[in-house]
């Protein structure tokens, strides 16, 4: 179906508001930006689970994703009227083009080398070194691609830590790669635990890709699983909070390495860690940090 993007320059204070009523008149998708991004007015805005954002664009683009033979005067004009807008706002509309959006999105993630012998290849992709450990991954909607650096760090992690017989946590496990990269190391046992059920499809899919067992539970069916080695790459709001639950699930001896963290961020994951265990910045990567225990 040939589509139209429908974009619109608002006020902060109205966005949020205008975007459901947009979609309440028949948009298929919404989106909101910053009106001003790529000039000097541009105005970041970062968050985290658990911490408010503060402050908002003060100017917004919206745009909303319309049918090419929608009467988009009529969704305009509408959608104004529920929040009570008596001004129409500046808009324009553009043709989306019609593309291979599954050939786009596949191009998007290419092999990723985690290390002179692990690397991460899409299921759809050919492994430049066969003879590597190579983890076959198909993200879906869940993270965890190697992209970033706080699974990078985690791979590698894994890569320097596992001799072979663990039992391993992997708290936050998105597209379930930590968890699948421990028993493809050699670990004996792996729970992976997230609290979206779309990453639990996600992890349970690409350890069947990877042939290893991995169980993947969400945060409520938990089972007491007492760990040789605890994973986590989360970010480090939900990290502080996790401190007690993620110790009890250490066993005796057990190690443990966080990520998700910026290095700004890292003294205060350490202090709330530092009643169970002492941490350290074991690795560093592109701003972000990963946090375990000493080697012993």
């Amino acid at each position: 179906m040939p589509w139209l993007a429908l974009i619109l320059r608002t006020d902060a204070h109205i966005a949020d508001a205008l975007s459901d009523a947009l979609l309440a008149q028949g948009a298929q998708s919404v989106s909101v930006e910053d009106a001003n991004a790529g000039t000097v007015e541009e105005a970041p805005l970062y968050g985290e689970p658990g911490v408010p954002v503060a402050g908002a664009w003060p100017q917004s683009a919206i745009t909303a994703l319309c049918a090419q033979d929608c009467d988009l005067m009529q969704i305009i004009a509408a959608a104004c009227a529920q929040v009570g807008l008596a001004v129409l706002p500046e808009y324009r509309a553009e043709p989306v083009a019609d593309e291979d959006w599954v050939r786009l999105s596949q191009a998007q993630f290419e092999p990723i080398r985690i290390s002179h012998k692990l690397w991460i290849v899409p299921s759809w992709a050919t492994a430049p070194d066969p003879y590597a450990l190579n983890l076959v991954l198909d993200p879906g909607l869940a993270f965890g691609t190697g992209s970033h650096p706080t699974t990078r760090l985690c791979l590698q992690w894994l890569e320097r830590t596992i001799r072979g017989g663990e039992r391993v946590l992997d708290y936050g496990s998105g597209s379930g790669i930590l968890a699948i990269a421990a028993l493809r190391l050699g670990a004996r046992e792996a729970l992976g635990v997230d609290v979206d059920p779309l990453a639990l499809v996600a992890g349970r899919a690409n350890a069947a890709r990877n042939r290893v067992d991995v169980r993947f539970v969400n945060t409520e069916t938990a089972p007491d699983f007492q760990a040789d080695l605890v994973v986590a790459n989360i970010l480090a709001n939900p990290l502080m909070l996790l401190a007690p639950l993620l110790a009890a699930h250490m066993s005796k001896g057990a190690r443990i390495a966080l990520s998700g963290i910026l290095e700004v961020q890292a003294e205060a994951v350490i202090a709330a860690y530092a009643t169970w265990i002492t941490l350290h910045v074991a690795a560093r990567d592109g701003g972000w940090v990963l946090l375990a225990d000493r080697q012993p």
